[in-house]
């Protein structure tokens, strides 16, 4: 809860509502304790000073790390102060600062968020209807050092002499194999050109013997 700002009934158990809902939410992959209405169970520390946010997300190991914190705000508490004394604070953790806002105070918060330079890892909306509320990411900005740089582009290395002359052979070999076949059909052509010669000669041969038998 806010240490500034005292908030409606109605409000203050709707906003206790929602804590709950992200407690099970996000305890799937954390430790969460939650730090609902004037209760103060799990406290972080900023400095000196102990800390009660809405939500403490929990190393599931034995040291039992924060690795990040949920303010969950109400349309009342969305506002100048509560971005100056809260968030501005939290976000200066080491770990992920999370915020919830109501669906129509979405873009108040994104606007305190620029204005006053508050580094927040996901924003969300959320909206109750009936007995449900839902969840809508709205935005997520890396914290520094975590942007996901883009991979080098690689460059083919340089091919030395030898590896260009010996991947020039293979090449060399198909152009003989490639030229051994033309020169068989040239012989295959020149055996066959030789054959009808002497078969030319032969009939030539064959002439006279055929005259004198008509004589």
């Amino acid at each position: 809860m806010s240490p500034i700002l005292l908030r409606p009934v109605r409000e203050q158990l709707e906003h206790d509502r929602v804590i709950r809902l992200l407690q099970a939410k996000y305890k799937r992959k954390f430790d969460v304790a939650i730090n609902p209405g004037n209760e103060q169970g799990t406290p972080v520390m900023v400095g000196q000073s102990p800390w009660y946010p809405d939500l403490v997300l929990l190393s599931t190991e034995r040291g039992r790390k924060v690795l990040g914190v949920i303010e969950v705000e109400t349309a009342e508490s969305v506002n100048k102060v509560e971005a100056m004394a809260q968030w501005a604070t939290l976000a200066r953790l080491r770990g992920a600062f999370h915020l919830y806002v109501p669906t129509s105070m979405i873009d108040v918060a994104r606007q305190l968020c620029v204005d006053l330079q508050i580094l927040v890892g996901e924003l969300w909306a959320y909206t109750a209807i009936a007995d449900q509320v839902r969840f809508t990411l709205v935005q997520r900005t890396p914290r520094p050092g975590e942007e996901k740089t883009p991979p080098s582009v690689r460059t083919p290395p340089r091919r030395t002499p030898v590896e260009r002359v010996r991947q020039g052979r293979p090449a060399a070999g198909r152009a003989t194999r490639r030229a051994a076949p033309a020169a068989g059909a040239r012989r295959s052509g020149g055996k066959a050109t030789a054959s009808r010669g002497a078969a030319a000669a032969r009939k030539k041969a064959s002439r006279p013997a055929r005259a004198q038998k008509r004589k």
